[in-house]
């Protein structure tokens, strides 16, 4: 049988699979990147075998400054609507949620930055790609905005100490997180580089920051390769039933 086909979705040059599309190659996965910033065009997603769309830079509604975000949520309710397996990763977890009816804004809390517990609910226990995932661990959050409604439907899987979503089941197949299991330093630098600013006038220390993730590097690996491993594994499950 041959490999599952999976769709990663980049919207930006310094948002790249990173380590996602690694373990997904190592689970036996052929990813395949669409850069649409870039002139890409847009694929079908329901001729893979699942589907990832990345973060970004952008918000979760603009599209009129970013012209394919609206054909990203119109696969996703495509998705949906064909049980493709869908994994949204940030930007992507939150234009899931704007796709399927819910809301995304500035987090009135502010931005959530570098190393943060993950909450799990009651219901991440027996999520088919969560579940064995549900355990005290730690993620990596680099984000301003974030759900702060959820769709019609959508389960809660974790969430912070505050309430903000971190990972939520939109649809029996379609999962969102809103930290960064795909990210190592070198991929943050750039990141960093354009919070610079922001995070001197509040008084973060950046170097500290990156210092504490890249420390934590086989925590994270050990924490989050098994979410590529499980999305490998449905993929190759729905190819099967296929």
């Amino acid at each position: 049988m041959s490999a599952p086909r999976i769709l990663a979705v980049q919207h930006e040059t310094d948002c790249p699979p990173a380590l996602f599309g690694t373990w997904l190659e190592e689970a036996g996965c052929a990813v395949e990147v669409c850069r649409p910033y870039a002139g890409d065009e847009l694929p079908d997603p329901t001729s893979y075998d699942a589907w990832v769309v990345l973060g970004g830079p952008m918000g979760a509604n603009d599209d009129a400054e970013h012209a394919w975000l609206g054909p990203v949520k119109e696969r996703v309710r495509d998705a949906v609507a064909s049980g493709l397996p869908t994994l949204g990763i940030c930007l992507g977890h939150q234009l899931i949620a704007v796709a399927l009816g819910g809301t995304v804004a500035r987090n009135p809390l502010g931005q959530q930055l570098g190393l943060l517990a993950v909450g799990w609910t009651d219901a991440a226990a027996a999520d088919e790609l969560l579940g064995p995932l549900a355990t005290p661990r730690r993620g990596v959050q680099w984000n301003d905005d974030l759900v702060t409604a959820l769709p019609d439907g959508a389960v809660l899987l974790a969430a912070t100490e505050r309430g903000e979503p971190q990972a939520v089941r939109f649809a029996p197949r379609v999962w969102g997180v809103q930290l960064h299991p795909e990210v190592d330093v070198e991929v943050l630098r750039p990141w960093a580089a354009h919070d610079l600013g922001s995070h001197e006038a509040r008084g973060i220390d950046q170097p500290a920051v990156l210092r504490e993730i890249d420390a934590a590097r086989g925590e994270l690996d050990e924490a989050w390769r098994p979410l590529a491993a499980g999305l490998a594994r449905i993929a190759g499950s729905a190819r099967s039933a296929g």
